[in-house]
């Protein structure tokens, strides 16, 4: 078989194939023997019909269209691989000769990955933010984690900021009460930040027994956006009780015997916390000065039918959230102008970014073991709060794996290339990014070296 490419653009190609009779003699025997099987006739027995009569009784033309619809996908992607072509969706295949005696010429046009030549980037030098844990943010982790262990006392006074509430909530419109919504014996955190607009001051300065009367707008369900009246009754204000930051309650809320140790831990995970942003924070940057740097064609096809599938995805979000576009662009204060513009650069910057990580997987013949597709996927089933099992199996029956395993590839071939950038914080101080742990932390470069 001999394959020549014309290239029509940068993410466009055109191949001609030509393939010899004895290349496709396997596909035309087994076109005859499948043909055989399916057609009586008189004085042969089913499946032992000879191709001549075959050609007779049947047509040659059925046979040819049989061995030739069996040949070409393969023949196709034996010429993808001999002229080194990644392509994107499907092809526009033409058949252009069919000798008598089974010889065959076809042409393929179809989208390609383009050549990308990445630019230089040892030189390269970026900034991220400062790592530094202060006491403040220890400080801020230790408060949140006496919030878990908080108690709540009932008391008899007017409800006030962080009181836990039970209350009683009715929501009516016109007189008529709101399909679910109804509501007994609730509890309700006084100034969490979520609930009803204007549920905060209704309840605010109320005792147990006491009621009150506000109008809200409905952020959801069939009615969202719709405003009504809501009846609001406390049943009972009970006080917040934080238990005292002593080595009782580090005992209680952690493994740790003491307070010091209890803080020296809280700011390592914090310090690993932040070191894994700015990881992610250089990586970002990197990308963004390279995708600078370097002009990368996009197939116009693919970038519509990205676009049109992010927007029907966006669509019924907005319509499961009970809103209509319209809603949902007066909330973002855009218009469908605008909200295309912006959503069509998100999508050329995300091909751009995936065609440029590709290039550097290619360039730096990247692979991924089976141990690093697996924690991935395991990454992704927590992220996602699914069953681990159900989750990998899902990818596998949907043929998602290879996609798994280029999202790995990808992170491995963008890593390699921060390693080789100069990290700097916002204090001008270098950041060591080439030894970093899952969890943050900074392995010793023998161990880095023999985990690769």
């Amino acid at each position: 078989m001999k394959s020549a490419v014309e290239t029509l653009s940068p993410t466009r190609a055109k191949m001609t194939v030509e393939v010899p009779a004895e290349d496709l003699k396997p596909s035309f025997d087994a076109a005859y023997k499948a043909i055989a099987k399916q057609v009586n006739i008189p004085g042969f027995r089913k499946g032992k019909v000879p191709p001549a009569v075959i050609d007779r009784q049947v047509g040659r033309g059925a046979v040819v269209d049989q061995a030739i619809n069996e040949a070409l996908p393969n023949l196709y992607v034996q010429a993808l691989q001999d002229n080194d072509l990644l392509p994107i969706g499907q092809p526009e295949i033409e058949v252009t000769k069919l000798d008598e005696d089974g010889a065959l010429e076809f042409t393929a046009t179809v989208d390609v990955r383009p050549e990308i030549k990445v630019p230089a980037h040892d030189a390269m030098t970026v900034e991220v933010a400062n790592a530094e844990v202060t006491e403040a943010d220890v400080d801020e982790q230790l408060e949140h984690l006496r919030g878990r262990f908080a108690t709540f006392k009932e008391v008899d006074r007017a409800a006030a900021a962080d009181d836990d509430l039970l209350i009683d909530l009715l929501a009516s419109q016109d007189g008529e009460t709101v399909e679910g919504g109804e509501a007994s014996n609730q509890s309700y955190v006084v100034g969490a930040g979520f609930g009803l607009d204007g549920l905060d001051e209704a309840v605010t300065g109320l005792k147990a027994g006491e009621e009150a009367d506000f109008t809200s707008e409905l952020a959801g369900g069939a009615m969202a956006g719709e405003s009504v009246d809501i009846h609001v009754k406390v049943n009972a204000v009970r006080e917040r009780e934080l238990p005292e930051v002593d080595d009782e309650f580090a005992q209680l809320a952690s493994e740790f015997d003491t307070v010091a140790e209890l803080r020296a831990d809280i700011e390592t995970r914090l310090a690993g916390g932040k070191r894994l942003e700015q990881a992610a924070e250089a990586r970002d940057a990197v990308l963004e000065q390279l995708l600078d740097e370097v002009e990368i064609p996009l197939p116009e096809e693919l970038v519509s039918a990205e676009l049109a599938g992010r927007k029907q995805e966006l669509e019924q979000q907005v319509a499961m959230s009970g809103m209509t576009m319209e809603q949902f662009l007066d909330d973002q204060e855009q218009t469908i102008d605008e909200f295309d513009a912006e959503l069509e650069k998100r999508v050329r910057d995300s091909i751009a970014s995936q065609f440029l990580l590709d290039q550097l997987v290619k360039d730096g013949e990247i692979e991924v073991s089976q141990e690093e597709l697996t924690q991935h996927l395991m990454r992704r089933s927590q992220q996602s709060g699914q069953n681990p099992q159900e989750f990998i199996q899902h990818m596998i029956e949907h043929n998602h794996l290879p996609d798994m395993a280029a999202e790995v590839a990808r992170g491995k071939a963008l890593a390699s290339v921060v390693e080789t950038v100069t990290v700097k914080d916002a204090a001008g101080n270098p950041v060591d990014l080439a030894n970093l742990k899952a969890d943050g932390s900074i392995g010793e470069p023998e161990a880095a070296e023999s985990q690769e």
